[in-house]
């Protein structure tokens, strides 16, 4: 939270401090209705949600003016800001593995080592893991991959439900570990450092991030290998039209853009790292042309730099949406209210209280958002970050803890689920029995267990760390007495 989070309530509406929620209540109803009633996902339209509950708000606000300068206080955020930069610079990088079609070298090693039935899911869910970690979209991920990988684990003879929920799976993976996610980037940004400036930083993030996604992920992979297979194959046959294994090449900028996000922990520096060799691997390898890298046609622009941009657009605009409302909200005191009420609790007294009070919120954040746990994280991330701080919660800790639940059972609830809704409707084309998102949210392992794993987390203080006075990870505080109104616990 801004310095301005501690002081009286500066913004003031007709009708009391509860009506300062209309921006964010016709956001939500927007959420629902295209997920819902629509089943459509679009970042866009969810942008204009946020930005027509603001018009809407203001109305209502006893200072119009004021108003929209607390909301442009919000879109101008650092937090905001640092965000959005990030976000375009990975679209780029997304659209090049997207072009160069990474995931149709998967599909050849899969035909080549002979998977069938169980073996295809468990490999889908690893292959999906590996390009969701390598363009940082889940959906996106889920765009590409059911196309392929659903029609040929069909052939093969997979469990269409358990297959469906491994795409699933292995898209929130990757969204749940990537540093190029939006997810990763938005639970870094969000938490910052008390003792001194800056916030997490996403490759110490993603580091820490490690203990508990493997777990979660071994055990899916169990599951997948067990429950993955089917008695009955489908006669749809697509292994050779999706199949290439120069795609294969890609995999090595993925993993130098991965090392240098871990080791230098700039985010920057590990995109600049994955586009320079990354281009210089798929032109190379004929995988893409000049003109898949810039063009122009008939005046239009073209290429994976320019379209990775324009991919990014409605995702940036959602972000900056929604911190404007979190500038409102800031600005009428809610999110101070709403931080002081979980601390002053009996859960906001001890390290694992705190760690469960950011799990419940979150989660029950998530929900609202129809599982779109970008939004949920920009909404939620600085009352985490307060609650965390003040029990010397360390701001890997905290990031760990809001990511991990936002995406674990929260982000594929059957009825509100973009993740489920997603699922069910691109296998709708296929000739086999519908598949609900009731039944695809059983098929879907790696939220479930990533929920089971930190759920044990904080119960048994697993990967606890503490924020120290000298700026480094302490295993304990030396104290950590919360008070009413009083600076963050000092530890040592």
């Amino acid at each position: 939270m801004t310095e301005s989070s501690s002081a009286s309530p500066t913004l003031r509406f007709r009708g009391g401090w509860g009506v300062s929620f209309i921006p964010l209540l016709v956001f939500l109803a927007t959420c629902v209705a295209y997920f819902v009633v629509f089943k459509a996902f679009d970042m866009t339209a969810l942008a204009m949600g946020a930005f027509i509950g603001l018009l809407a708000g203001a109305l209502f606000a006893r200072d119009y003016k004021g108003f929209w300068d607390a909301a442009l206080r919000g879109f101008a955020s650092p937090a905001s800001m640092t965000i959005v930069a990030i976000l375009f610079v990975i679209g780029m990088y997304s659209q090049l593995i997207k072009v160069s079609q990474l995931s149709d070298g998967f599909v050849w090693l899969a035909d080549t080592i002979g998977a069938g039935g169980a073996a295809f899911t468990v490999f889908t869910f690893i292959a999906v893991c590996a390009i969701s970690m390598s363009t940082g979209s889940s959906i996106g991920t889920m765009f590409t991959a059911f196309p392929i990988f659903f029609a040929a684990g069909l052939t093969l003879g997979a469990n269409p439900a358990m297959l469906a929920g491994a795409i699933v799976s292995g898209g929130i993976f990757g969204d749940n570990l990537a540093p190029v996610s939006d997810t990763t980037i938005i639970s870094a940004s969000t938490q910052r450092f008390r003792y001194k400036n800056g916030t997490a930083d996403i490759g110490g993030v993603v580091k820490s991030r490690l203990r508990y996604a493997l777990p979660a992920a071994g055990a899916s992979i169990l599951l997948f290998a067990v429950f993955g297979g089917s008695s009955t194959a489908s006669a749809t046959n697509i292994l050779a039209e999706h199949s290439n294994p120069a795609a294969l090449w890609m995999l090595i900028p993925v993993a130098l853009m991965l090392a240098v996000a871990i080791t230098t922990r700039d985010i920057f520096k590990a995109i600049t790292a994955g586009l320079v060799l990354g281009t210089g691997t798929a032109l190379i390898t004929g995988l893409i042309t000049w003109t898949d890298v810039l063009s122009v046609t008939d005046g239009a622009p073209g290429g994976y730099l320019v379209t990775g941009i324009q991919g990014i657009v409605g995702t940036v605009a959602l972000v900056i949406g929604v911190f404007g409302i979190m500038g409102i909200l800031l600005e009428a005191g809610v999110l101070t209210k709403v931080s002081s009420t979980l601390i002053r609790g009996r859960l906001g007294r001890t390290p694992a209280g705190a760690e469960t009070s950011i799990a419940l919120g979150i989660s029950a954040f998530t929900v609202l958002f129809g599982g779109v746990n970008s939004a949920s994280m920009i909404t939620f991330g600085p009352v985490a970050d307060e609650i965390g701080a003040r029990a010397g919660l360390h701001p890997y800790r905290r990031s760990n803890i809001m990511d991990c639940f936002a995406m674990g059972v929260s982000c594929i609830v059957p009825f509100l689920s973009a993740f489920l809704f997603i699922g069910a409707t691109l296998v709708s084309g296929y000739d086999i029995p519908e598949i609900s998102a009731g039944a695809l949210f059983t098929g879907t392992l790696y939220p479930l267990m990533l929920t089971l794993v930190m759920i044990a987390s904080i119960v048994f203080g697993w990967g606890r760390r503490f924020e120290a006075a000298d700026s480094t990870p302490a295993k304990t505080p030396t104290v950590h007495t919360v008070q009413k109104d009083v600076e963050p616990a000092v530890v040592a």
